[in-house]
Parts: C-alpha cells; sequence; structure tokens
C-alpha cells in the first residue's frame, strides 16, 4: 500500500485565468475580460481563508494562467501581500510566475524580485515569427529576446523557456534552429510541448491536424538528443533542467502525490487521498465564496488501486521512475525491458528516452 505523502512540503498554486487574447490551441480556462479582476482578487482572497490552516507550510508558489503578467502591479502587490500574509513560506521557496514576452518591462522585474519572485517561466513557444503568428501569439521572436535580456540582466537566475514543435510546415530543422536559439541563453529550465489539438478550442474547430506517430517520434527524440548533448536532464517527458536543482519543484509535487493547494476557478488541489477542483467560471466561483462555500465543480476519494495507478503513470513520467516492488506484471516489464522501452537502475523502473513516447500507456500494461 502506498504511503500518504502529507510529509512532504507542499505546493501553492494560483490560477490567474486573464488573457489579452485566446490563443487557438489552448484550452486552459481563461477570459479576454480584465473588468472582472476586482471580483476575482476579492475571491482569491476569500479562497485562501477556507484553507489557510490545512496545509501547514509551503516550499513553492506558482503563478499561472491565463497571463499572470498582465494584472496590474497594485493587484499584483495586493495578491502577493495577502498570500504571505495568511500562509507560510519556507525561506528558500520557489516563487515562479509565468510571463509572455511582450509584458516583460524591467520596472515589472523590478517588482517581481521586490516581491519575492525568483523563477520567471517565459511563454516564448518559437524564435520563428511564421511560427508565432500561425499560434496566433501577440509577441515576436525580437520581443522574446530583450525579454530573455532583461530578465537576465535584472537578476534573475531560474529562468525557464516554453517551447512548443508540432506546428503547421515546422520541419526537422526549424525546430532545432529554434531549440538552439534558445540554448543560446542558457534557461535554467526548458519545457518542449507537442501541438497538441484539445477539445474546444479554435485549432479543433478548424480541424487542425496533429503530427502522425513517426513524426511524433522524430521531433520527441531529436528534442532529447539535442538538448542532453547541450547538458540538459531530460526529467520528465516535456521538461529539461540545466543542473538537478533547476528541475521545477512546483510542477515536480504533481508527479509524486506531494500535496499541493490550487486558488481560482478552474485550480486542482490534492491532500493525502483526496482531490478536488473548482469551478470553471469566475462569476460562479465568486458567488460561491461570497457565500463562504468552497468554490468546488467535484471532489473524489482515492482508493488504494487508484492511488497505485496514478504512482505509475506519474512516477513514469521521470527520470526518477518508479519502485519496482509496486508491479503486478513482472512478464510485461521484462518485454519492456528487452524491448529497450524500460530500464532497472536500483531497483527503480525507469522509461528509456523511446520509451518516454509511450509514457501513457506503458503504466497500463505494468499495472495488469
Amino acid at each position: 500500500m502506498l504511503k500518504n505523502n502529507t510529509d512532504k512540503i507542499p505546493g501553492l498554486y494560483v490560477h490567474v485565468p486573464f488573457c489579452k487574447s485566446k490563443c487557438p490551441y489552448c484550452d486552459f480556462y481563461s477570459v479576454t475580460s480584465l473588468s472582472v479582476i476586482p471580483a476575482w482578487l476579492s475571491g482569491i482572497k476569500k479562497e485562501v481563508l477556507l484553507y489557510k490552516d490545512r496545509f501547514g507550510y509551503f516550499d513553492s508558489l506558482y503563478l499561472g494562467g491565463g497571463t499572470p503578467t498582465i494584472i496590474s502591479e497594485p493587484d499584483l502587490i495586493n495578491l502577493l501581500d495577502y498570500l504571505f500574509t495568511h500562509f507560510s513560506f519556507s525561506p528558500d521557496s520557489e516563487i515562479s510566475i509565468e510571463a509572455n514576452p511582450d509584458d516583460i518591462t524591467q520596472e515589472k522585474l523590478k517588482l517581481f524580485r521586490s516581491m519575492g519572485i525568483n523563477r520567471i517561466s517565459l511563454g516564448a513557444q518559437s524564435f520563428n515569427d511564421s511560427d508565432l503568428l500561425y499560434l496566433s501569439r501577440r509577441h515576436t521572436v525580437l520581443q522574446t529576446r530583450r525579454a530573455l535580456e532583461m530578465i537576465r540582466s535584472a537578476g534573475f537566475t531560474n529562468i525557464g523557456i516554453d517551447l512548443m514543435y508540432g506546428l503547421k510546415n515546422q520541419s526537422e530543422t526549424d525546430w532545432v534552429t529554434t531549440l538552439k536559439q534558445a540554448l543560446a541563453y542558457r534557461p535554467e529550465h526548458i519545457s518542449c510541448y507537442q501541438l497538441t489539438i484539445k477539445k474546444g478550442t479554435e485549432f479543433k474547430q478548424k480541424k487542425i491536424k496533429p503530427l502522425d506517430e513517426e513524426k511524433e517520434r522524430l521531433f520527441f527524440m531529436v528534442t532529447s538528443a539535442v538538448l542532453e548533448q547541450a547538458g540538459y536532464l531530460h526529467y520528465e517527458v516535456s521538461n529539461y533542467a540545466r543542473e538537478e536543482k533547476y528541475t521545477c519543484r512546483h510542477n515536480y509535487k504533481y508527479w509524486n502525490h506531494t500535496p499541493y493547494l490550487g486558488l481560482g476557478p478552474a485550480a486542482h488541489s490534492f491532500f493525502s487521498n483526496q482531490r478536488w477542483w473548482n469551478v470553471k467560471s469566475i462569476k460562479k466561483y465568486c458567488e460561491l465564496l461570497q457565500k463562504n462555500t468552497p468554490p468546488l465543480a467535484g471532489t473524489e476519494l482515492l482508493t488504494d488501486e487508484q492511488r497505485r495507478l496514478e504512482y505509475l503513470c506519474l512516477g513514469l513520467r521521470t527520470s526518477a521512475g518508479i519502485d519496482r516492488r509496486f508491479l503486478n506484471n513482472r512478464s510485461a516489464l521484462k518485454e519492456l525491458k528487452d524491448a529497450k522501452l524500460v530500464s532497472i537502475k536500483g531497483g527503480r523502473v525507469i522509461l528509456t528516452r523511446e520509451g518516454f513516447l509511450f509514457a501513457d500507456s506503458i503504466p497500463l500494461l505494468l499495472s495488469e
């Protein structure tokens, strides 16, 4: 039976569901009306009070979205002051904010540092202006370059860059060029996501076709090879760190069953064997909190078997792998090892680079 991980230090996530425009591939909950930011901020404060004594203290805070960097400086100060007043954080906490390149200014960076933000995740997506146009991004490659230079000059020593592959008319050469241009800035962290066509998005409505399996494999293997050759650790299916200390502490909590609290519309939380998630509506979120009612859309209690399966599914996404003692199907393990899709090191089952391509299906084989 898996032990509860409530002894691990939890993380705090705040969903900032505002964007100046909606990207055609994005299925995260966000709105383009900034007029409701005051109501959202008021709701966040009320939700904080519901949980302020439940999680002890945190060692990570992640401001995600949406686009957190579009909220005003007074609102950001108000938000962080409230969080730091009502929650406890360890002195070495990782405090991240997602940012769009065209939102970065020297004044904002100065504010971020003064508020304790020590990690910036920049949504570059590509170093090719044609790709950015296809993705309807509102920044240019030049703005990305300027943003990275400003962030580094402002003294930030933990920068993440988000990139996307599998775009229309994008060749392997184009993608490698983007990777190398990102590497020129020596970011501490790089996330590389394949374009997926999600239900409810503009790309889905336009019937944009995803990569076929062979091209998917090619792009993934090239990505891993280029970044590992540059010295980066491929520590999760889509994530790379320049050194182990630069793995995203907050996101890692999602992959190893560490407790986390999510605040804001559509945010998810996990504690012990319970998971819950909020409504995907700012209006409904605020209405429920006005009544001092948790703004829940759903909740579930995980059985021991569900927790074991999640342990397999989440753990195998990372370079740490899983403890082989939790596997029932040893014959499947041998077949996967013979196929060089998994390796066994120190009693742990770890997916190979090729195995990462099947990270969604291998856990199901091993759980039978």
